[in-house]
C-alpha cells in the first residue's frame, strides 16, 4: 500500500516521525553539538586498541555472520574508527570475513581508513582474511586466527548465531580484550559473559554515529530517539483512553485508531465541524 492509499491521520504521524530526524540532521549538519549519551562500550574501544598497541599484539574486528544488510553499513562505521587508530598506532589488523560481498566492501573501508591515517602504505589486503561461508567452519578459523596470532583485542560487531559463544571464548583463551555488540538477544547472554563489554541492541547502530561523529548519522540518532518518544506519549495517551472507556462507558472518547483510519472526506468534515 503506497503513500496514496493512506489517511491523513497516518500522514501527520508520519510527518511527526520524520521532522525531529531532518531537523536534528540539519543541525548537525550547521556545526551544532548533538548529544549523545556516553556508552561505556564504545568508550573501551578506544582502550582496548591503545592496549593492543602496548602490548605489540593485533587488533582483530569480526562482523561474524554479516551480509549486506544495514547491520553491516552501521558496523563500518566502528570499523572505519578502528582501522583508523590501528593504522596511527602501527598495530596489526585482522578482519576475518564470512560473506565474499561484505568482504569487498570491508576491504575498501579498511583501506580508505589507513589512507585517511597517511598510512596506506601499511594497508595489507592480505589482513582481510576469507575464512568460510560455512558457520562452524567460519568459527573454526576464527579460533585458529586468534591463537596464530596471539590477537591483543577483538572487536564482535553485528549478526551472531550459535557461534558466538565459540568466537567469544577464543578471545578469552589467548588473553584478548574483547567488545562485542549483537543485534540478535538470543546471543547477547553470551557475549556479557564472555566479552569484557557488551553493547545491546540499538546500541551496535548508536556506536557508529558516536565515534565517526557523521553529521547525518548523529541527526538521525538524535531524532530517532525523539520520535520513539512520541511513539511512547501515543501509547500512554491510546492506554489512558482505553481505561476511561472502560471505567466509565457511558463518558467514553474515541480511540486513537479512529483518527488514524479517518477517510479523507470525514476528515476534513470533522476538523470543518461540517460546514458546507
Amino acid at each position: 500500500m503506497g503513500v496514496e492509499h493512506s489517511t491523513p491521520g497516518l500522514l501527520l504521524l508520519l510527518f511527526g516521525f520524520l521532522g525531529p530526524v531532518m531537523y536534528f540532521i540539519r543541525r548537525a549538519q550547521k556545526g551544532e553539538s548533538i548529544f549523545v549519551r556516553r556508552i561505556a562500550g564504545v568508550d573501551a574501544v578506544n582502550e582496548a586498541i591503545g592496549r593492543s598497541a602496548e602490548l605489540g599484539k593485533p587488533v582483530s574486528f569480526s562482523t561474524g555472520l554479516t551480509t549486506v544488510s544495514p547491520i553491516l553499513y552501521a558496523c563500518l562505521g566502528v570499523l572505519s574508527h578502528v582501522a583508523y587508530r590501528a593504522a596511527r598506532f602501527r598495530s596489526k589488523l585482522l578482519v576475518p570475513q564470512y560473506n565474499p560481498e561484505a568482504m569487498a566492501i570491508v576491504e575498501d573501508v579498511v583501506r580508505d581508513a589507513y589512507r585517511d591515517a597517511r598510512r596506506i602504505s601499511a594497508f595489507d589486503p592480505q589482513s582481510i582474511v576469507f575464512l568460510s561461508e560455512s558457520q562452524f567452519a567460519f568459527a573454526s578459523g576464527y579460533m585458529g586466527l586468534m591463537h596464530r596470532e596471539k590477537v591483543g583485542s577483538a572487536f564482535l560487531f553485528g549478526y551472531f548465531a550459535a557461534e558466538s559463544l565459540i568466537l567469544a571464548e577464543a578471545g578469552q583463551q589467548v588473553g584478548a580484550m574483547q567488545v562485542a555488540a549483537s543485534v540478535s538477544p538470543e546471543q547477547v547472554p553470551f557475549f556479557i559473559c564472555t566479552a569484557d563489554y557488551t553493547l545491546i541492541g540499538e546500541e551496535l547502530y548508536a556506536s557508529s554515529a558516536y565515534l565517526s561523529r557523521e553529521p547525518i548519522q548523529l541527526g538521525s540518532l538524535a531524532g530517532q530517539d525523539v520520535a520513539k518518544l512520541l511513539f511512547v506519549a501515543l501509547i500512554l495517551i491510546g492506554t489512558a483512553i482505553a481505561t476511561w472507556n472502560n471505567v466509565y462507558p457511558d463518558l467514553s472518547i474515541s480511540n486513537l485508531d479512529v483518527f488514524l483510519r479517518e477517510p479523507w472526506p470525514n476528515f476534513f468534515q470533522n476538523v470543518t465541524g461540517g460546514a458546507q
